[in-house]
């Protein structure tokens, strides 16, 4: 079996963090969290980073970014493009939004051919997923039918913010482990009670969440395409409308396609949802790196 790859979905990159030169540091030594999660990929066994990005941040991307990995494992690279699509499809005019986390996905097909993990570049999953996901990929079968898919579940108690209410996709997971489906909740957080609430719903603190954090067999990229020949057929007009894995994923299972094992983790995910978030996700990496984890 080949060494797992990561896909680091890092399209969005340059407008979200106002200029790649400010990649924000939260590491003791200014690292960033996109740092922190190659390096567990290398510790986990993965031998190749994959960076899908747009191809106007290429050039400085590769100088500011990809170079500082050179060396210590394979680097490659794919792009999200508007007018990336299946064939007879083209973007509708006006159209500067990108069709969202799926078609990302799906663009890298030319440049994965080994199982892979794909995650965002902005969050911070742990050592523990990255071990866990690495060690499925590492024993599945490329070629099973259905495919053979995974997924970290995080709790969802360690995705909350302090500062504001998230949205977290709710995982209803059967007796055999298995993704039944990922329902998006919005508004959520811890009230004063203690209980973790949307509106009038409660959660419990061990809910499965994910975090966008999937292991995928090459096997992906076929299925992928056939969701968005769907998804565009029903939405190719719309400047907004965008495509995102934990739908692709249901129809999938729904179809029989592929099934997806959830795989609790005990990580802890940060992420700066809120500008007052900086400080914990600071803080949380001393105490990692004071522990010895890093």
């Amino acid at each position: 079996m080949s060494a797992p790859t990561l896909l680091v979905l890092a399209a969005g990159m340059g407008s979200r963090y106002g200029g790649l030169k400010q990649l924000d540091p939260v590491g003791p030594n200014g690292e960033t969290l996109l740092d922190y999660s190659v390096h567990d990929a290398i510790r986990a066994g993965f031998d190749r980073v994959v960076f899908l990005i747009r191809r106007d941040i290429e050039n400085d991307f590769r100088a500011q970014i990809g170079a500082r990995y050179a060396g210590r494992i394979g680097v490659g690279y794919a792009f999200q493009q508007l007018d990336d699509l299946p064939e007879g499809f083209t973007p509708p005019p006006g159209r500067s939004k990108p069709w969202g986390t799926a078609h990302a996905v799906w663009c890298a097909r030319d440049a994965i051919g080994a199982p892979f993990v794909a995650i965002n570049a902005d969050d911070f999953y742990g050592a523990e997923s990255f071990r866990l996901l690495g060690e499925f990929l590492s024993a599945v079968d490329p070629a099973a039918q259905p495919a053979t898919f995974a997924m970290a579940g995080y709790r969802l108690d360690k995705t909350l913010s302090e500062h504001g209410t998230v949205a977290r996709g709710i995982c209803e997971v059967g007796a055999d482990h298995l993704l039944c489906g990922v329902e998006e909740v919005t508004d959520l957080a811890r009230r004063t009670d203690g209980e973790i609430a949307a509106g009038e719903r409660t959660f419990a603190a061990d809910t499965p969440v994910s975090m966008n954090f999937w292991g995928f067999t090459p096997q992906v990229f076929p299925l992928l395409g056939e969701k968005l020949r769907s998804f565009l057929a029903a939405n190719a007009s719309s400047e907004k409308s965008e495509f995102y894995i934990p739908s692709a994923v249901a129809e999938m299972i729904s179809a029989g396609e592929a099934t997806v094992r959830v795989i609790p983790t005990a990580s802890d995910w940060f992420g700066v949802t809120y500008r007052d978030d900086r400080p914990r996700v600071v803080e949380s990496i001393a105490k990692l790196v004071s522990s010895g984890a890093y």
